[in-house]
C-alpha cells in the first residue's frame, strides 16, 4: 500500500523514463518529486502527466531571488497544480513572507487549494567541513526553520540529522521534508548528512525524499516496498 510519507525523486531528463518508473511502481507510490533536471528538460508536461495519473507532486525548483520575483514565480507555478513548492531560506524573511502571502492571496482569488510552501535550509550534500557559515550546520538549519515559520511557511527541507531539533523548536504542525535518505546498504553517492528511513521518521520527518536507492535499483518496486515496510514499522 502507498504511504504518502514517501516521495520518490524523478531525477530524469526524459518523460519516457518518468512514465516507465511511475508505471513500474504503480499504486505503491503516490507522491513524486519533480526537480530542476526534469522540469528544465520537459517543462510542465511532466506535472500534467503525473496529475493525470492521480499522483501528488513536490515541485522542487528552489526559488531564490528578490521578494517580488519569487512571489510572482510561485504564483505562476501554483497554477500547474503541484502540492508542494519551495524557496531557499537563505533568501531571507521578507522574501519568504512575501512569497507566502502571495500564494495565499492568489489561491483565494483563483478559488483553488493553496500548495504547501517550504524552505530549503542547507543542502544535504554539504558537510560541516565545507560549511562556511558562522554557526555550525545544525544551528543554522534550526535558525532557518524558525525564520521560515515566522514568515508563514508550512515547513522546511532539511537533512534527517536535524529533523529532531527542528521538531523541538518548531512544533508538531511544522512540516519537515528530508532528502538524504539511504536504506541500509545503499550507496551514499554525493550526499553527506544522511539517515535511514526509520531513523528519519523517528526524528520527526513528515516526508522522506528517496531517489537513487529506488531509481537505480535492479528492482525499483522491491526497493520501494522495503522502504515502505521500514516506514510502516515506526
Amino acid at each position: 500500500m502507498a504511504d504518502e510519507r514517501l516521495i520518490v525523486a524523478l531525477d530524469f531528463h526524459k518523460l519516457a523514463d518518468v512514465k516507465n518508473l511511475v508505471k513500474d511502481l504503480g499504486d505503491s507510490v503516490v507522491f513524486y518529486k519533480v526537480g530542476m533536471e526534469l522540469f528544465y528538460s520537459v517543462g510542465a508536461e511532466v506535472v500534467d502527466w503525473l496529475k493525470s495519473q492521480n499522483k501528488k507532486i513536490f515541485l522542487d525548483l528552489k526559488l531564490h531571488d528578490i521578494p517580488n520575483t519569487v512571489a510572482g514565480g510561485l504564483c505562476s507555478l501554483m497554477k500547474l497544480g503541484a502540492d508542494i513548492l519551495n524557496v531557499h531560506a537563505a533568501g531571507g524573511f521578507t522574501m519568504m513572507k512575501t512569497a507566502a502571502e502571495a500564494l495565499r492571496e492568489e489561491s483565494a482569488k483563483m478559488e483553488i487549494a493553496k500548495p504547501k510552501l517550504i524552505a530549503i535550509t542547507i543542502l544535504t550534500s554539504i558537510n560541516q567541513a565545507e560549511w562556511y557559515g558562522a554557526q555550525n550546520i545544525s544551528e543554522q538549519v534550526v535558525s532557518f526553520a524558525k525564520i521560515a515559520q515566522d514568515a508563514g511557511l508550512d515547513g522546511v527541507v532539511a537533512s534527517p540529522q536535524e529533523a529532531k531539533l527542528i521538531r523541538e523548536n518548531c512544533g508538531e504542525k511544522f512540516l519537515i521534508v528530508t532528502p538524504g535518505i539511504r536504506p541500509a546498504g545503499s550507496d551514499i553517492n554525493d550526499q553527506s548528512r544522511i539517515s535511514t528511513p526509520a531513523a528519519a521518521i523517528k526524528n520527526g520527518a513528515n516526508y522522506l525524499v528517496v531517489g537513487r536507492p529506488i531509481r537505480a535499483a535492479d528492482n525499483p518496486k522491491l526497493a520501494t516496498e522495503k522502504i515502505l515496510a521500514e516506514i510502516s514499522e515506526v
